[in-house]
């Protein structure tokens, strides 16, 4: 370890602590943080954990060839990462516009990485280490590690490993596959022959490496027909258990194979705890901050990492393939030791910002079979509904927290990562949600319904309205008997699969009558590795191959998510439009039940006739007139 406790960034660093020729050259494209919330500064501080010496590059100038060889040649590897995001969703909206800011880099500047920055930090170190073993990892390379559509593009591309003339790919939490590989590698095994390590990716031109292998469409046929990709991603989506996942092989050409190993068991708690244990310096490098603080450090530096993986399965997230369906948890003392350490931290305010994880509810395996069989292949935990060998429990969550809340120095705990209300309203015991209204929100609890079509609820894995409007009125309930004012603020989503403007003019009908805004929609986001993608690309959901509707044209998609706000004057002609195109000018209007009101001059239209659900004309706006202001007062919704 360097004398001021982080890596080495530089030569003199490592000169001075060091010397000699360092087991692994670490390239990134984030700003070095030496935090467990960092993927590179977890994988860093394992590695050195076992007795290998690891240099860091981070960010490194791709367009010079001398940024790579900072370090000379590693004795062992190169691994690459380009960090905590995907760099074509760090820099890309979901219209493809650049972004303003990258959380990622000192100053929160852009422009420090380059587009598809695991391919081009690979292909430079080639152009100068031909024979050098390059290592990929990060959310980058796991999810796009096979065959897959890439929305920037609009294409369909190979596996990355093939793009970047890698070696192999620590796809997952590598935690386990890394250190096999640097204990292989440093044995002297090559790394052409590492083709059997769980959570990694390999190639190989040897047909016989594959006899156990289930093997996926090749990838020219995908390329001419989509259904066959549909096909192989519900092969690859029910082999992402690392229990019963088998061997998967793509052909490319006529003899070179991509081949999948079986993800990495998922870690003991044990483990975890050891791994959260190890000298993180919980802060940038110093010769990197004097460039600027980091964005994206600020809101996890006083947070706590519970567990891993998620059994919700959402169409549109990238979990399963990446963390894995199975709960992986630390114990209580793990987090109580880092939460009195945090404390001590001269930033420290009082407040710890989060516990939680990608569900922050989630604190165990969903069911007993998950510990040793692993998770269903042909079913979800939670959807359509929880199964019935669900484990709906908080109890051990709530101790959690209540030990954190009574430590010395701690003023509040938040939970802020999102929890499941599905899987909370599956818990017979409603105490979980006394103590978070109690003790654990501070006026308004953020959750991710989505949307409240259930046909669009349905594509998207998540439960049906009435569930969501169960655990909205159980939340008012508890906020009222507890006499607080405390609100949900809603996350949804606009041109999801299987959204038209029927849908999306239902969604809008509904924020209508909380008498909500959002401030920010999130149109569906098609990244690798999804359900949800695979639909948008294919036009099929490849969990029953049925046809689905996708909504693809940009005008389309600025309605869906202009109805959404459409109290907004600059979306009048937006909402408009899509109001005569979904056949709803009954909510062009006056009344209470309308969402804009007509132009000047034009005839007003009170009392417009439409048909009801049953096909019979009705009228919208009838009843006693409700004030945007009286809908406001609802218990349990936001104002905007």
């Amino acid at each position: 370890m360097d004398r001021n406790g982080f890596l080495p960034v530089t030569r003199e660093e490592w000169e001075q602590n060091y010397g000699g020729q360092p087991d692994f050259v670490y390239v990134i494209g984030d700003a070095y943080v030496d935090h467990p919330s960092f993927g590179p500064a977890i994988i860093s501080r394992v590695l050195e954990s076992r007795g290998y010496t690891v240099a860091v590059i981070s960010q490194p100038d791709w367009r010079k060839k001398e940024s790579i060889r900072v370090f000379g040649e590693p004795r062992l590897a190169f691994l690459v990462s380009s960090g905590n995001m995907d760099s074509m969703v760090n820099h890309y909206t979901v219209s493809r516009k650049h972004r303003s800011r990258d959380a990622y880099t000192p100053g929160g500047v852009t422009g420090k990485r380059p587009d598809r920055a695991v391919i081009v930090y690979s292909n430079l170190i080639r152009q100068t280490y031909k024979k050098t073993p390059v290592i990929l990892g990060g959310i980058e390379a796991s999810l796009r590690r096979l065959a897959h559509y890439d929305y920037w593009s609009d294409s369909f591309r190979r596996s990355i490993l093939l793009d970047s003339g890698a070696d192999l790919i620590s796809y997952g939490m590598g935690e386990r596959s890394i250190v096999e590989i640097a204990d292989a590698l440093d044995s002297g095994m090559k790394v052409k022959d590492l083709i059997f390590i769980d959570g990694t990716v390999c190639r190989t031109d040897h047909p016989e490496d594959l006899y156990d292998a289930v093997h996926l469409p090749d990838y020219e046929s995908m390329c001419a027909d989509k259904r066959l990709y549909a096909e192989s991603f519900r092969i690859q989506y029910e082999n992402t258990d690392p229990f019963s996942g088998k061997r998967l092989a793509e052909r490319y050409g006529e003899q070179l194979y991509v081949v999948q190993n079986p993800p990495a068991k998922p870690l003991s708690q044990t483990e975890m705890d050891d791994i959260y244990a190890l000298p993180y310096m919980r802060a940038c490098h110093p010769l990197i901050l004097e460039k600027g603080e980091i964005p994206a450090l600020s809101e996890v530096q006083y947070s706590l990492a519970s567990c891993r993986g998620c059994f919700g399965a959402c169409s549109f997230c990238a979990l399963t393939f990446h963390q894995g369906r199975i709960i992986q948890s630390r114990s209580h003392e793990s987090l109580l030791k880092e939460a009195e350490q945090m404390t001590k931290e001269p930033g420290f305010k009082g407040y710890i910002h989060d516990v939680g994880g990608p569900t922050a509810n989630f604190r165990h395996p969903a069911c007993k079979k998950q510990e040793v069989h692993g998770a269903c292949r042909d079913r979800q935990c939670l959807y359509p509904k929880p199964c019935k060998n669900l484990r709906a429990d908080h109890r051990d969550y709530r101790e959690l927290l209540r030990k954190l809340r009574e430590l010395p120095g701690v003023k509040k705990v938040f939970v802020r990562s999102g929890i499941r209300f599905d899987y909370l309203l599956a818990d017979a015991d409603s105490s979980f949600l006394k103590d978070l209204c109690t003790w654990h929100v501070s006026g308004q609890l953020k959750v991710a319904p989505e949307h409240v079509s259930d046909t669009v609820l349905a594509r998207m894995g998540k439960p049906s309205r009435a569930v969501y409007e169960e655990f909205c009125r159980q939340y008012r309930e508890m906020n009222e008997r507890l006499g607080k004012k405390q609100y949900l603020v809603p996350y949804l989503m606009s041109s999801h699969p299987g959204s038209g403007l029927k849908e999306a003019i239902e969604l809008a009908e509904y924020c209508r009558d909380l008498g909500y805004m959002p401030e920010q929609v999130q149109d569906f986001y098609p990244t690798p590795s999804t359900i949800s993608t695979c639909m948008y690309y294919t036009g099929l959901d490849p969990r029953t191959m049925e046809k689905v509707y996708v909504p693809k044209n940009p005008h389309e998609k600025a309605m869906q998510r202009a109805l959404i706000q459409y109290r907004d004057p600059k979306n009048y002609a937006l909402v408009r439009e899509a109001l005569e195109k979904g056949h709803r000018t009954d909510l062009i209007g006056f009344g209470p039940k309308c969402l804009i009101r007509p132009e000047k001059g034009e005839e007003k239209n009170r009392n417009p006739v439409r048909s009801n659900a049953s096909g019979r004309p009705g009228q919208a706006g009838k009843g006693k007139k409700k004030t945007i202001r009286n809908i406001h007062k609802r218990p349990g919704i936001k104002k905007k």
